[in-house]
């Protein structure tokens, strides 16, 4: 697999490519499944339609891995915090006040069929194309529990930061330890590699984001490294900035995503000798396509010449991004010529 291959150090032209959130709106079999479904939360447990939607974009495009369809959130829900999703409002869950209001106990048996998702998928896979389980990091699901909403800043997580410190150090160490059950469950299952993604690491100033993001990643890692030596683990600490290579050094991740707006060479510079990368094209270029993809994709491909990496987004796809685009970035990491 092109894709474990990077993840062990490989440089290789060109690179393997899947893309976030590459099952999903913009593609029509997608809206397809999604309407049988019912609703989105019924899709990410339904294992047969789950895995329907895992492997469209793998048929269509031919990407070298799939990733696991689900959500950050189905972890929390399995906790016992209720969970729904509200057009044009995105997921709400209601604000957690307790932690006695989750239960650990009873998160594999409501996850499960996520890992029945994992094993169709893998079998269904060509043997070449690496799957990708993957969970919210701790910091981040923390912020959706604690606020009950997503976007903005997450004021009631920021401000519990510094009035209730206790409540937040909880909830992480709850979630560390559901997150490694859960992703120890997508690698049995048949996950290749995992990945935990970050999404709001960068709304913690340095000392948090040290407590919060950093030292709960380092735990998974260790703990899922431990159970599982030759394990390979993706980290994407979004937007954080000039921590990032403190990041990779204390997490041990073996791999860290970059977010749209970090600089290639920023990142080899920060991070540690042989540090494998992924990203990190502007997930608007995909809907402008044209001259300005195009160049955008030959500078990202220019950027990691010789070195280990996975050509992917600095975040999802959106919606609108026409499913022809697609094709043409595919085509032009495969086959385009990359000026000097």
């Amino acid at each position: 697999m092109k894709l474990l291959r990077v993840l062990n150090g490989e440089a290789i032209s060109p690179p393997p490519v899947w893309l976030m959130r590459q099952a999903g709106r913009y593609l029509p079999e997608y809206r397809q499944v999604r309407g049988q479904a019912g609703d989105f939360i019924s899709l990410c447990l339904n294992p047969e339609l789950a895995a329907e939607v895992t492997l469209q974009p793998i048929r269509r495009y031919g990407f070298d891995a799939a990733i696991l369809f689900s959500d950050i959130l189905i972890l929390p829900m399995a906790l016992g915090q209720g969970l729904r999703f509200s057009e044009g409002e995105g997921p709400l869950l209601p604000p957690l006040h307790d932690i006695s209001a989750l239960n650990i106990a009873q998160a594999p048996g409501i996850y499960a069929p996520v890992l029945e998702t994992v094993r169709r998928v893998r079998a269904a896979l060509p043997p070449e194309t690496a799957l990708i389980g993957f969970a919210g990091g701790p910091a981040t699901v923390a912020c959706y529990m604690l606020d009950g909403k997503g976007g903005g800043e997450f004021p009631r997580t920021r401000s519990l930061a510094y009035e209730n410190p206790a409540l937040v150090k909880s909830v992480l160490d709850i979630l560390v330890e559901s997150t490694i059950t859960y992703l120890q469950g997508q690698i049995t299952a048949g996950a290749d590699c995992v990945m935990l993604f970050e999404s709001w690491a960068g709304i913690f100033p340095a000392p948090q984001f040290r407590e919060f993001v950093i030292e709960p990643n380092r735990r998974i890692v260790a703990a899922l490294k431990s159970a599982n030596p030759g394990v390979k683990i993706i980290g994407f600490p979004r937007l954080c900035g000039l921590l990032l290579g403190e990041y990779v050094r204390e997490t041990g991740v073996d791999a860290v995503g970059l977010d749209t707006v970090t600089d290639p060479a920023a990142a080899i510079a920060a991070c540690p000798p042989g540090t494998v990368f992924q990203g990190n094209l502007d997930p608007l270029l995909l809907k402008a396509g044209g001259a300005a993809m195009e160049a955008e994709v030959a500078r990202v491909l220019r950027a990691f010449r010789g070195r280990p990496h996975i050509f992917n987004l600095g975040h999802g796809i959106t919606p609108d991004v026409p499913p022809e685009n697609v094709a043409r970035l595919m085509a032009l990491i495969h086959g385009a010529p990359v000026s000097p």
